[in-house]
């Protein structure tokens, strides 16, 4: 068994430096790994087990979700968010900050992806709050890490597949449980943010100009002049407040549609993320209009794009759970890590190591399909539940899609911001202990993730 876990180990990382695709490295391996195990029909057992990981009526949400979110992302809705936030928190010193951070929790909520958050809110606010006077890596670093809060308030596409991975987790557990933590994250960061204009003020009255330009999370005293402060960044023709709320009330009702719908029984996460894509077609299309009939075969092909990769993800790596489980791998290694110490705080710590290490090099989607079946078994026998296990993994794996090497949040954001990774990782590090204290809670508070699914009765 040794030499099997070496051989995945060791052809993994060999492939991944070798920038073949995280898909494409986990067949591979799965492959050496079946290979190596004897009286094994390596061809047809990799291709029934491929065939069978898509199989599951759950994970047709997945498209669904995808489609509901590229359309309300290109139907103007982040403009009117933006709007919105900007009326509840704009009137604040350096509001724009906090602007970011809840446009980012709204937009990716909606949208259920942070790459789609970071592109097209970053492509407003970026440059809004340079404008403001705001330092450009500081601007990237605030919307790169609010926009990974999206794929902890539902409804969320990791969540989804954790839920099928994980085999006994429900969906609509699974989406009530990243609620709070979701929001939790996003309040440290605004709290993060708070922080830093506090300090930077502080610098201001108290340093030369010279030194208060110095630091990549200051910001210039120009963002907070109070003058045109209470001003929408996008709002047209002076709307009211009212028109305001209005314009983004339907953008967010899709949320308490998808998730109201799902609690009351009235159809399960599949039929709800159809009706979001019908929701989103209307709103899109109809009510605001920004989307022409036109695009809607780019936005199809663009949907089967980004679902044909998830897919081939879930295939791989279902494969490489079912080899994994057939030589008792995960087994053998949760006895190995409660071997360790038998204390949970120890044993949690470790796996919160772990799975920021991984996050590092690894998107979220491989990332909780392989060492779900691995770490699952180990916080089980610790007493945790599944569900508080897939929320604090998604909120671990979060924080990858914000560092180098493998960021895919990062590197939208430099994109957007025209600017580069050395330069904003440095101003992240006061939103990277925002989400490592969110971190903490979730993994050693079981109410923040347990409180809504236990009063509703899911789990």
């Amino acid at each position: 068994m040794e030499v099997q876990i070496l051989i995945l180990a060791v052809s993994f990382l060999a492939l991944l430096l070798l920038n073949v695709p995280v898909a494409i490295a986990i067949g591979l391996c799965t492959l050496m790994l079946m290979m190596s195990m004897s009286g094994v029909d390596t061809t047809l057992v990799m291709a029934q087990r491929m065939s069978s990981a898509n199989s599951s009526f759950t994970l047709l949400a997945i498209p669904f979700f995808i489609a509901a979110g590229i359309l309300m992302g290109e139907g103007g809705m982040s403009r009117r968010l933006i709007d919105f936030a900007t009326l509840m928190v704009g009137r604040f010193g350096g509001g724009l900050a906090y602007v970011s951070t809840l446009t980012c929790m709204m937009f990716g909520a909606i949208s259920g992806s942070a790459t789609a958050a970071v592109s097209s809110i970053g492509g407003i606010m970026i440059p809004a709050m340079q404008r403001r006077g705001f330092d450009r890596d500081y601007s990237v670093a605030v919307t790169t890490t609010a926009a990974t809060t999206g794929l902890l308030i539902p409804p969320s596409n990791v969540m989804i597949v954790y839920a099928v991975v994980s085999g006994n987790v429900s969906v609509a557990a699974m989406f009530m449980a990243g609620v709070l933590p979701g929001v939790l994250v996003g309040v440290l960061i605004m709290f993060a943010c708070w922080l830093t204009i506090r300090g930077a003020l502080r610098s201001e009255v108290s340093d030369s100009a010279e030194h208060s330009h110095s630091a990549g999370a200051r910001a210039p005293s120009s963002t907070f002049e109070t003058t045109n402060q209470n001003k929408s960044i996008s709002q047209p023709n002076n709307a009211s407040p009212l028109q305001i709320v209005l314009g983004a009330l339907p953008s967010m009702l899709l949320i308490v549609i998808v998730l109201a719908g799902i609690l009351g029984g009235f159809f399960s996460a599949t039929e709800a993320s159809a009706i979001a894509v019908l929701y989103a077609f209307v709103m899109s299309v109809l009510f605001y209009r920004e989307v022409k009939l036109s695009s809607l075969p780019s936005i199809c092909l663009r949907t089967g794009v980004m679902t044909s990769v998830v897919f081939l993800l879930i295939s791989t790596s279902q494969a490489m759970s079912w080899a994994l489980a057939s030589q008792q791998i995960p087994q053998t290694l949760a006895s190995m890590m409660l071997g360790i110490s038998g204390n949970p705080i120890v044993i949690l710590l470790l796996i919160n190591i772990a799975l920021l290490f991984v996050g590092t090099f690894m998107d979220m989607t491989p990332a909780v399909l392989i060492f779900t079946p691995i770490f699952l078994p180990v916080v089980e026998k610790l007493g945790m539940h599944p569900v508080q296990f897939g929320v604090m993994m998604v909120a671990n794996l979060c924080i990858g899609l914000c560092t180098p090497p493998v960021g895919t949040c990062l590197f939208v954001g430099c994109s957007v911001g025209k600017t580069s990774i050395a330069a904003v990782t440095r101003s992240m590090i006061p939103f990277f202990l925002a989400m490592l204290v969110a971190l903490l809670i979730t993994t050693y508070w079981p109410a923040v993730t347990m409180w809504l699914p236990q009063w509703l009765e899911l789990v």
